[in-house]
């Protein structure tokens, strides 16, 4: 039974007469190339709420991919933005330096995990912190070799789409790839042996990973490894703490520098700022982006300053690399997460979806699994019969979300994860509003795909 709603407002017949008239218009201007989740078009947000341009009010739990953990428009945030506005937009920072650059690498690097001295350099998006995490880790070790995971994802760019294990969408057709670029296994723990507990599985995984270095790649060619410390689009996959800290110790071993990508996990998405810590670990180098600024466009890479200084001057940057407006946005985001320990609330959050979804897998044998670190949470769908992934059964859940007045997006290789990104200024209220619209879609589509089978 539909429940009243008391901050979702959807009128029947979505999409409205405005977004289809604007779908027209992106058919015609807009390349084939650039998905969408959803018919929807955004004239304002604010906090967890969306408000598209036919006056439908949804509640966000895909947060732009993870890019507002600090909500949409905090309004510290967009009160520092208005404040360098009116003072300049741009001069580029190898041209006219500016303080809020300099100020954003020291609080960057206080911040990241690492009792060692750190430095930054300040680009735009996710993407290009890998290529220049690859760079910088190539050129102060003389190596070539850069190790990533399968299901493992690391950005479009060239270097982002070898080191990116998911070859539809992001890779088909789009070679040849970087060289010098290997895929290591990677623990997915729902599908590890009954007879194992989650410690035997980490180390079995840290085995396998000793193997690859002698079968795919020696130690003695591999500049770095990169990792997400949670996958993000393999599907919320948390490994073993064993793995984590087994291959970072590997690399120590060996001279191969840990690169953490934090892209997704990072600003308190997993429970902690940066969930390296959370693993125990300190990288040689962190990317970073998405909730680092709300949203605005910038990205970073931080990490033991010895090895951020081995490029020369020149090669490193870009000419918006570390914009202005994208710095003062980032200090006053690490401001307000500071100040309303939106880490901890990240815990609050992710044990109130974890608790109510392990609920439901209770009714539904579809759910196979509920994951997730902090408000970083997954439920993963297979056909009960066959174990195989449920595909088509999460594209209804979601459709059905949608209509409802939810947004929210799936993952994994198979599309069979729902994913979790609600923005951790999310209230209690919000949030349980949309845990019982997603628990209705389930019902409802569960319902249709059993008639059917009938």
């Amino acid at each position: 039974m539909t429940q009243p709603r008391k901050f979702i407002s959807v009128s029947g017949g979505l999409p409205g007469e405005k977004t289809k008239e604007l779908l027209r218009r992106r058919e015609q201007a807009v390349a084939a190339g650039v998905g969408n989740n959803f018919p929807l078009f955004v004239e304002s947000a604010k906090g967890a709420l969306l408000h598209d341009v036919d006056g439908n009010t949804f509640l966000d739990f895909a947060g732009g991919i993870g890019t507002v953990n600090a909500g949409h428009c905090p309004p510290e945030v967009v009160d520092a933005v208005k404040r360098q506005a009116d003072l300049f937009l741009h001069t580029c920072f190898h041209v006219g330096m500016y303080e809020p650059y300099v100020a954003l690498a020291e609080k960057l690097a206080e911040l990241t995990p690492g009792s060692f001295p750190k430095k930054a350099v300040l680009l735009n998006s996710g993407a290009e912190a890998v290529e220049n995490a690859v760079k910088i880790a190539r050129k102060f070790s003389g190596k070539a070799g850069i190790v990533s995971f399968t299901r493992g994802f690391h950005g479009r760019t060239l270097m982002g789409m070898s080191l990116t294990s998911k070859v539809k969408p992001y890779k088909y057709k789009m070679g040849p790839f970087a060289p010098a670029t290997y895929k290591a296994p990677f623990p997915y723990s729902y599908m590890r042996p009954e007879s194992m507990s989650e410690e035997e599985y980490g180390q079995f995984c840290v085995r396998q990973f000793e193997d690859f270095l002698l079968t795919e790649a020696a130690p003695e060619e591999l500049a770095a490894v990169i990792m997400e410390p949670v996958q993000g689009e393999g599907g919320f996959n948390v490994p073993p703490k064993s793995f984590v800290k087994g291959i970072y110790d590997i690399c120590k071993q060996n001279g191969i520098l840990f690169i953490a990508d934090e892209i997704q996990t990072g600003f308190g998405r997993t429970g902690t700022m940066f969930a390296s810590k959370y693993f125990g670990i300190e990288p040689d180098l962190i990317t970073i982006s998405k909730s680092l600024a709300a949203g605005l466009p910038i990205s970073a890479v931080v990490g033991r300053a010895d090895i951020m200084d081995a490029p020369n001057p020149g090669e490193l940057g870009g000419t918006y690399g570390g914009n202005p407006l994208g710095c003062v946005a980032a200090l006053a985001v690490i401001k307000q997460m500071e100040k309303d320990d939106l880490s901890g609330r990240s815990e609050v959050i992710g044990e109130r979806i974890r608790s109510r979804c392990t609920s439901l897998q209770a009714q539904y044998p579809a759910i196979g699994d509920v994951r997730g670190l902090g408000a970083m949470c997954a439920v993963e769908f297979v056909e009960p019969d066959t174990g195989k992934p449920a595909k088509t059964l999460v594209a209804g859940i979601v459709r059905a979300c949608y209509e409802k007045g939810v947004i929210i997006l799936t993952a994994g290789v198979h599309a069979n994860i729902i994913r979790f990104l609600t923005p951790l200024v999310i209230t209690d209220d919000e949030l349980q509003e949309g845990l019982d619209i997603i628990a209705e879609a389930i019902a409802e589509v569960h319902q249709t795909a059993g008639a059917n089978s009938r």
